[in-house]
């Protein structure tokens, strides 16, 4: 486990939330703060968090919407615990469950949900250059495929529940082709662009446990304004900053 002086606390939402992060290994940046904005959650709601790692996603959507309930699987112990301590210090529900994906407990296997969330690694481990630290590593470039993600999604929502994920752009044909087998329609995907007129390096994708809505393919949203960075600070879009400093929702077309 960590120790506290292996930690950081740092602010998440205009300071809404507070999580401690270690100094070195995997540490949250802005993707599951939109992760979390992405889904449309109601009160009421059971969320489950696949690779929950500190709670960052799971946290940042109890911090706007609440009266959830909300669960967290991470494999690494270090972490879960991190989660739970997060949950704790911010006093937000988070249930975590030590567990790999692939192989849940079986009470968590009789649970079903309204939302299911997940920030995958990024990396294939049979590409790239691997993390010196094991918690970055595990959380970069994780041995589980994305079809594994997915059909475990698709087995714990409820009927018209919805997966919401954020990934890497070049994978979305890999998660395209796992919706099918999983059950999983109505798929919607947001392209991510560091700014207007680049190619997007991230995307969101949201699908519908039994949908049956067409495909769609929603335009680029810019995460950064204007062509360049030119000045000291950050430069968001309104948009992404209001996400990120006042805990907006990304809200889907259908939402």
């Amino acid at each position: 486990m960590f120790a506290q002086f292996e930690l950081t606390c740092d602010r998440f939402l205009g300071g809404r939330l507070s999580l401690f992060q270690p100094k070195t290994g995997y540490r949250a940046g802005i993707d599951p703060v939109l992760l979390a904005a992405a889904v449309p959650a109601q009160r009421g709601d059971r969320i489950l968090d696949l690779g929950c790692g500190a709670g960052a996603a799971a946290l940042c959507l109890s911090a706007r919407v609440a009266g959830l309930r909300v669960t967290g699987v991470e494999m690494q112990p270090s972490y879960a615990d991190l989660a739970r301590r997060n949950a704790a210090a911010n006093g937000l529900p988070l249930d975590v469950v030590e567990a790999d994906l692939a192989d849940l407990p079986a009470g968590l296997r009789q649970e079903m949900f309204s939302h299911v969330i997940a920030n995958p690694p990024y990396f294939r481990r049979t590409r790239g250059t691997g993390a010196a630290d094991n918690g970055r590593e595990t959380a970069l470039g994780g041995d589980t495929p994305l079809a594994a993600w997915i059909d475990c999604a698709a087995r714990r929502l409820m009927p018209r529940g919805r997966l919401t994920m954020i990934q890497r752009a070049e994978r979305l044909p890999e998660m395209l082709g796992a919706l099918d087998d999983a059950r999983l329609g109505g798929a919607c995907v947001r392209p991510l662009a560091p700014r207007s007129g680049r190619p997007a390096k991230l995307i969101l994708l949201s699908a519908i446990k039994g949908g049956r809505a067409t495909f769609r393919l929603l335009p680029p949203l810019a995460l950064h304004a204007g062509a360049a960075h030119v000045c000291d600070g950050d430069d968001y879009t309104p948009e992404i900053s209001a996400v990120l400093r006042e805990a907006a929702q990304l809200p889907w077309p259908d939402a």
